[in-house]
């Protein structure tokens, strides 16, 4: 299976208004409504997730100390992506708005200027029950955020001349085209500390799923395990 589609659920496609009320959750159900060729076509995020897990769960069962390391770095990718709105929207790189690039804005310009100024102090991990539900609700948190993080770039757009809203800086053995510090320092502002409620759950849901695959795999104790 193409790796790319387990990182998005292109959830709008299936209806603007209500797409997470006509979208079944379970796998069988989504593939009989709507076939699974066209599932694979707009992201398969949820299901991923539920997969990885029982797989990360199996991994702590057999003590296999690189699966384990495996299965959990990338289930903590997948789940960090469905804390990310753009990962949840056919219009994923504001190219369906004259916005291209908003994506890696969002996701990687922001952190970079300002999350060293985030508070990392979280509230302890628990344990989830039932994965795929709680990945469901992750990217529906995520997709009710997805308007505003278009439509406040939008909104600044018009108050920025290009001049004003891109720099360079110098990166690796050259110089690249990025969102200038004023323009990002703005838009973070109006998006009144998202990124960071984002990255805070992203850290707190990893760390549970984490948790709850070693609780549902047993227990088992880690301290006489071995790298191969």
């Amino acid at each position: 299976m193409n790796e790319a589609p387990r990182h998005f659920i292109d959830i709008d496609y299936y209806s603007e208004e209500n797409p997470f009320e006509v979208m079944p959750r379970k796998w069988e159900d989504a593939v009989e409504k709507y076939s699974k060729d066209t599932l694979l076509e707009y992201g398969i995020l949820p299901w991923n997730i539920n997969n990885q897990y029982y797989s990360l769960v199996n991994a702590f069962k057999e003590h296999d100390v690189n699966a384990v390391i495996k299965y959990s770095s990338d289930i903590g990718h997948y789940i960090a992506d469905a804390h990310v709105p753009l990962h949840t929207t056919l219009n994923y790189n504001g190219q369906l708005t004259r916005q291209d690039g908003i994506h890696s804005f969002w996701e990687s310009r922001l952190p970079e200027l300002f999350a060293d100024n985030y508070n990392y102090i979280l509230p302890k991990v628990t344990y989830v029950d039932d994965i795929l539900s709680f990945a469901w609700s992750i990217i529906e948190n995520s997709h009710n955020a997805k308007d505003s993080v278009l439509l406040f770039e939008a909104k600044l757009n018009m108050r920025f001349s290009s001049d004003e809203k891109y720099s360079f800086e110098e990166k690796g053995s050259g110089s690249s085209k990025v969102y200038s510090l004023a323009y990002s320092a703005a838009y973070h502002k109006m998006l009144d500390g998202m990124v960071e409620r984002q990255m805070r759950s992203s850290i707190v849901s990893i760390g549970s799923v984490w948790y709850s695959a070693w609780i549902d795999a047993g227990q088992p104790n880690m301290d006489t395990w071995k790298m191969e």
